[in-house]
Order: structure tokens, then sequence, then C-alpha cells
């Protein structure tokens, strides 16, 4: 960072020389301040952030600055200004937020996101986007791990020592032509970031250059997740079979959110999202109407959620598709259904599953049909509930409201979308977050997977602020030098 040389006389005392000083004293005074000076500009340089202007200095003399050993003045004293953050305060969500908002970070964060956005990639396809990020951090001198699950990246700031926290974004756009005309719309046809993973991205790297900027202040290792293939439903899965989560204790995540406005941040403790499954019937007819067999096991699915769950306990069944023959004068030999399953909890998830297949099975057989049923449950298909451990959803409150303050955090009701983002929440103390989108001026106010999704750019550095903040108060307070 720049740091402002004080007068020279204030260097020593807030008083002036006394006039009486003889010549062999000031041409000490003299010598001194030019090496005072000398020491504050290298340490100036070699505390640079990634975050801030270079003062004017070639990158090649800043290269040079910070590979010299530093040359220490114990009279100097002189330390960032973020060292008081080794204790918490309202200063220092104030100090992040503060990097975050400045305007050339700014117009890098929308940089990064427009390249993302111009160049969609789908779910284990995320080769350019993955190497965009390497490429980030290899500026920043942060270290990684590459390949997990393809195209993920697991890499590291802070002393390599426990405690670990994550953050995880994830990559992968879907396969929608966008419908919105502006200046970096998509360059690839039928392929989309309509969910917001390009900001996901964007904030996440954001989040890593002022935590690498603030590293000394790191009482712990954050671990940044960048993971494939959340939409296709089993990134989360590969990038932990992978060691995604090797020495990690907590992990958070957020996703941009239309109902919000922008720089809004909403969650709550708890099931956050339903576990989601698919399934896919094959109904066969031996001596039966497969097709009759197929319309009553239809009735009947939509019986266990209005007759069989308990109305405080949301639910879903739906079925989506109904295969049959295409000839108007020929029964078919088989009927195909498929469909899909919600719920909040994991008991009430697995009962639908087993329901939904007795049903099948069983109607199947009063029509003199057999069945199958497949919840795909090889191709990890099925979501689990994403539950917010009660202590870490208090955690990401507790930032939000002192970050954006307290007026712009809300505590949202559970969602039936899903996120695979439930697997990590599974396997260790987790939470996830909104954070606000909406723009009716922008026009940003399109629900994620339509083709004219687009996001407030405003967002970017808010969110990268909040991620920055949720890992390094976190290793403030669980630290081993945890005050």
């Amino acid at each position: 960072m720049c740091h402002i040389i004080p007068p020279l006389n204030s260097i020593f005392s807030h008083h002036p020389p006394p006039p009486q000083m003889d010549h062999r004293k000031t041409t000490f005074t003299i010598f001194l301040s030019i090496f005072t000076l000398a020491a504050a500009t290298i340490a100036g340089d070699r505390a640079l952030s990634y975050l801030e202007p270079t003062c004017s200095q070639p990158p090649d003399a800043i290269e040079t600055l910070r590979n010299r050993t530093p040359v220490v003045f114990p009279l100097l004293n002189f330390q960032p200004w973020s060292e008081s953050c080794s204790v918490w305060s309202p200063a220092c969500s104030e100090e992040v937020l503060t990097v975050a908002k400045r305007p050339e970070n700014v117009r890098w964060l929308k940089s990064l996101r427009r390249r993302i956005h111009e160049h969609p990639e789908l779910a284990f396809e995320e080769f350019e986007t993955s190497k965009l990020i390497r490429n980030e951090l290899d500026k920043m001198e942060i270290s990684y791990r590459f390949p997990l699950a393809v195209t993920g990246i697991r890499a590291t700031i802070g002393t390599g020592e426990p405690p670990f926290v994550a953050i995880r974004a994830d990559m992968d756009a879907l396969p929608i032509q966008e419908a919105v005309e502006w200046e970096h719309k998509s360059k690839v046809a039928g392929k989309m970031h309509a969910c917001g993973h390009d900001a996901h991205v964007t904030m996440l790297i954001g989040a890593a250059k002022i935590l690498k900027s603030r590293e000394h202040l790191l009482k712990g290792t954050v671990v940044l997740i960048f993971q494939p293939a959340e939409e296709a439903g089993n990134g989360a899965k590969r990038m932990m079979g992978d060691g995604a989560l090797e020495d990690v204790e907590a992990i958070f995540a957020a996703h941009v959110s239309h109902q919000h406005p922008t720089g809004v941040i909403g969650s709550r403790p708890g099931p956050l999202l339903a576990g989601c499954g698919f399934f896919k019937a094959v109904i066969q007819g031996r001596t039966g109407n497969p097709v009759l067999a197929a319309s009553a096991a239809v009735i009947s699915l939509q019986g266990i959620v209005s007759r069989e769950a308990n109305p405080l306990d949301s639910q879903v069944v739906s079925v989506t598709t109904f295969i049959g023959g295409d000839d108007l004068n020929v029964m078919p030999d088989s009927v195909v259904l498929k469909g899909t399953l919600r719920a909040f909890s994991n008991t009430s998830f697995y009962q639908l599953v087993r329901r939904i297949q007795e049903v099948i099975i069983q109607q199947a057989s009063v029509f003199k049909c057999s069945a199958t049923v497949d919840f795909f449950k090889n191709q990890s298909t099925i979501y689990p509930p994403t539950v917010n451990d009660e202590k870490m959803y208090e955690h990401v409150r507790k930032v939000a409201t002192e970050l954006v303050g307290p007026t712009s955090f809300t505590v949202v009701p559970p969602m039936m979308g899903a996120e695979d983002f439930s697997f990590y929440s599974e396997a260790i103390p987790a939470a996830f977050f909104y954070i606000g989108i909406m723009n009716e001026t922008l026009g940003s106010t399109h629900t994620g997977h339509s083709p004219y999704f687009m996001i407030d750019e405003d967002v970017l550095p808010i969110g990268a602020a909040t991620h920055a903040t949720i890992a390094e108060r976190y290793l403030n307070e669980h630290g081993v030098f945890a005050q």
C-alpha cells in the first residue's frame, strides 16, 4: 500500500529541534532522515496489496522490492494500518469493505465477471473458466491444487496451519440461449450463465485478493474452493472425493438472489433448501394395459403428500414426463414416467423415495403390469437438504450485520430449490446465504435459469468483502491465538 511519510521532524518528536543544535547533530538528523525515507519506501512497497495502486513504481521495480530482504529500523516501528485487526472490531469490517469498493477494484471485478459471462461452460467443461481463475491466483502468488473433479481448484491463503475454513464458488453455466441484449452477452450459442455462477467465481477471486493483502493477520488457513458442475448435481461430491475438504472444519457459500435488493444478505438457521431427487419408472404391460396402470400411478402419487405428509413439513412429488406409444391404434408395450421429489429433512426425503417406489410398483400390479423405478443413485443426482449449522449461520449473520448494516440482513424462509452445497453441509458445519442482485432500473428481476436473467454488478465488491470477512473473522475467533 502507499504509506504517507510524515514530516521529518515529526518522526522523532512533535517539537521542532532547538535552535542551538550544532552542525554535527544537524548532519546526523539529515543522514538518519534519508535512511528513514528509504526504509519507509521499502516497507511500503513490500506491504503492497494486489488491490492497491502501485504508487507509480514500474512492475519490474516492484518485483525487485518484493524479493529484497527488508531493512529494519527499530526507531520507526512502522506498522500497517490493519494490524489493529488482530482483535476484530467494526473498523476492520469497514476496512475490508472500503478496499473492496475502491473504483479500480470494482472495474477489475466487473471485467472478470464479464469475461466469464461471455464464455459460459457447462458442467465438467469449465476448462477456460478454470484457467482464468488459476491465472489470477498465479498473479497473486496464491498456491493451489488442480485439478480436482476435472476442472476444480482448491487454493489456500494463510499460515498453512489449522484451523482451516473454506469458501466455495460454483463455476458452471446452463444450456440456455441468452435473451438479454447487452455488450457482454454470451458468445457461445445455447449456453449462458443464467444462475449467477459467473458472479460467484468473481466474488471469490475478489475475496482472494483481499485475504492475500491481509495474510499477515490470518490466524489459520482459508481454503478457496472453485467447484465445477453444481447444476449437474455431483460436482460437490466429486470435489470431496478428491480432497477438497481435507482438514477443513467449516465451510460457507453464497448465491445471488433476484428476490432481494442489491447487497442485502439473507439466510436462516436449520433447513434452508430442500433435498431433491429424480425418478424414472418403466411400466411394462405383460397382459395388462400399461397406459391405464401408469395413469393410476400418477394419480396415486399425488396422494402421498396430500394424505400422508405432515402439512407443516413441506414436501413435493411431481410427475413431469409421461411417454407412451405414438400409434393411435396400437397399445404400447410400456410407459415411462419421470418426475422429481423434494423435502426439507432426510427422514421425509427417504420416506418419499420409499413410497414412490411402492405406489408405482403396486399400482402397476393392480392392472397386471410390472414396474421398475430408478432414482439415479449411482449418478449422484440425489441432493440432500441444505441445512445451515446454527453457529455457522450466526457467524454469517454477525458478519453481515456489521458489514452491510442490520437493515441489510434478513432471515429468509426455506425454499424448495436445491443445491449440491448440501453435500458439504452433510459432512461439516456449514452455512449458505443469499446476496441480493435485484435492481428494477437495470432489469435485474428475473429468476435464475431464465434466458432473461441478469445481475446488478454492484453486488460484486460486496460479495467479495463478505466472503473475505467471513473467513478472516472465523479464523480470528477460532484460531490458536484467538483472543
